[in-house]
């Protein structure tokens, strides 16, 4: 089956063809805004892929910047603005908060993620159960958000199984194998879970044992997400007691890079890590 990967991709890809036609032309972001009445950042946000762009902005940009009619770039850019204004396929779970709907796009258009998970189960490998104990504690007494988050959770997971198969790197905290989440039951088969996702060729799951002491990951989750050559620099995903953070300067990406290495390093071997885990789902038994 094909894999969903909803309008990012198309936003990022026209966000740089139109940055490198108004610089070709010779004009500013602020020319620009003044052509289309609209302010300085909003052309920045469309050059970078952000947000998307109306049929009658594109066309009014694609005459100042001289592409004529048999000019095959102005074809193309039509074609992927209207592929970015589409809706994503999360669209029809309902209205997400903005930097989740953002990271759900996001980790669609990624072809590899790296992520470290300090206290639960990352979201693409958990079971129905176990995602329905978090939203459960997250949202009490709100079974429609609870229903709505555990539904989006789960067709999230396609990315594993849908071509081209997403490549995932997991280190979870070994406090989250015995955190009983949901009660021994449903921790019980989301270990054993674990540790048939670890032998799938794209999943690779490692632990952070007790004894590694102190590591990079202790200040909190994250994530590093790649995207195909040429299309988008890698992002960042920090979590936060301030909230949710997009990181992408190479300066901070160099930072995050490096602390993923140190918890990689840290951490316990594929093979030990699913040994840990499967000793952990007896011990439950």
């Amino acid at each position: 089956m094909s894999r969903a990967s909803g309008p990012t991709i198309a936003r990022w890809q026209l966000g740089g063809q139109l940055k490198a036609m108004r610089e070709a032309a010779g004009y500013t972001h602020l020319q620009i805004a003044d052509v289309l009445a609209c302010s300085e950042s909003k052309i920045y946000k469309i050059e970078a892929g952000d947000v998307g762009l109306n049929r009658g902005d594109l066309l009014v940009m694609l005459d100042r910047y001289k592409i004529s009619e048999d000019d095959p770039r102005g074809p193309a850019a039509l074609d992927l603005q209207s592929q970015g204004k589409q809706r994503g396929w999360w669209a029809q779970y309902g209205t997400l908060p903005t930097n989740y709907a953002m990271y759900v796009g996001l980790e669609g258009a990624a072809t590899q993620i790296r992520t470290f998970e300090l206290a639960v189960v990352p979201g693409l490998l958990q079971t129905e159960e176990y995602a329905r104990a978090i939203s459960s504690g997250a949202f009490p007494e709100q079974p429609g958000e609870v229903r709505k988050r555990v539904d989006v959770r789960l067709a999230r997971q396609a990315c594993l199984t849908d071509e081209p198969l997403l490549r995932l790197w997991a280190i979870v905290d070994e406090g989250v194998l015995l955190r009983r989440t949901g009660g021994d039951a449903v921790i019980r088969a989301q270990l054993r879970h674990l540790v048939e996702m670890s032998k799938r060729p794209n999943i690779t799951i490692q632990v952070l044992p007790f004894g590694a002491g102190w590591h990079p990951g202790t200040t909190g989750s994250f994530s590093i997400l790649d995207f195909p050559e040429g299309i988008h620099t890698p992002v960042a995903y920090v979590v936060s007691p301030a909230g949710e953070m997009y990181l992408e300067r190479e300066d901070e990406m160099n930072r995050i890079i490096l602390a993923y290495t140190h918890l990689q390093t840290a951490a316990l071997s594929p093979g030990k890590s699913r040994d840990l885990i499967a000793a952990q789902a007896r011990a439950l038994a």
